[in-house]
């Protein structure tokens, strides 16, 4: 057995920290750096690079709506030719720090409100996948395993990752648990280790409410912004490698 263990990071800018990058990163086993959308400045994306550089995390941009306010988490009224242009914007900044830092760019992760909608709005996907295509079509897109974005991303001819989530609930559908309601995010880092297990091992989750969920993933997400992220890393990790899953980074298209 083997899974990705994945983080989003480099979420903070100019005098405003988000998480604690230098204890996460060298946890997790790839990166999905904030590109100056909806959280990092240039500064922070260069310095984050060099982190996963230093680490051998392999690195993903993670792209979001244009919203610094709502943290990229609400979604914006953009047309198609306005968000795709964003993306290839987004996409050209942290491409051209990994590229300076001697890395290479592995793949794309939508955030918040953006990754949310795709999951199950074809027409919004597709915009995603013209600007992946259009700027590196040997990037990998990553999305909610089981959601429409995957499919419609393989229907674009990119590689395609399904992510499950070890410190979010789920829903019984398979959807994550808002983050509006109580108990979006799993308690602590034991609970975590626990679900990311099932979903590793067993290809489940037990959902808020108690259904087991299928979920079938090829990477598992920590979120940078969680609370105490970093002991979630190393619990999840110390009991995936524990059980024999072997935690390697998600492989590039070649």
């Amino acid at each position: 057995m083997r899974i990705d263990l994945n983080s989003d990071v480099g979420e903070g800018y100019g005098a405003w920290q988000m998480g604690h990058d230098d204890q996460l990163v060298p946890l997790v086993t790839s990166v999905n750096i904030a590109c100056g959308a909806h959280a990092g400045d240039p500064l922070v994306m260069e310095q984050t690079v060099a982190l996963a550089v230093e680490h051998g995390a392999a690195i993903g941009a993670h792209p979001g709506y244009p919203d610094r306010d709502g943290f990229g988490r609400r979604d914006l009224a953009m047309s198609a030719a306005e968000l795709e242009a964003s993306l290839l914007a987004q996409l050209g900044a942290l491409s051209a720090f990994v590229r300076a830092a001697g890395g290479r760019l592995v793949h794309v992760k939508p955030h918040g409100a953006l990754y949310n909608r795709a999951a199950h709005d074809p027409e919004l996907a597709a915009t995603i996948c013209r600007a992946v295509v259009r700027f590196d079509s040997s990037l990998m897109l990553v999305g909610l395993a089981g959601s429409t974005m995957l499919e419609v991303a393989r229907a674009a001819g990119l590689a395609a990752a399904g992510e499950a989530f070890a410190d979010r609930a789920y829903e019984g559908d398979g959807s994550l648990r808002s983050r509006r309601l109580p108990g979006a995010v799993v308690p602590t880092p034991e609970a975590a280790a626990e679900q990311a297990l099932s979903i590793a091992t067993l290809g489940s989750v037990i959902s808020h409410d108690g259904a087991t969920v299928k979920v079938r993933a090829d990477t598992l997400c920590i979120h940078g912004d969680t609370p105490r992220a970093a002991e979630y890393a190393r619990e999840v990790r110390r009991a995936l490698e524990q059980a024999d899953v072997k935690v390697a980074p998600l492989r590039p298209a070649d």
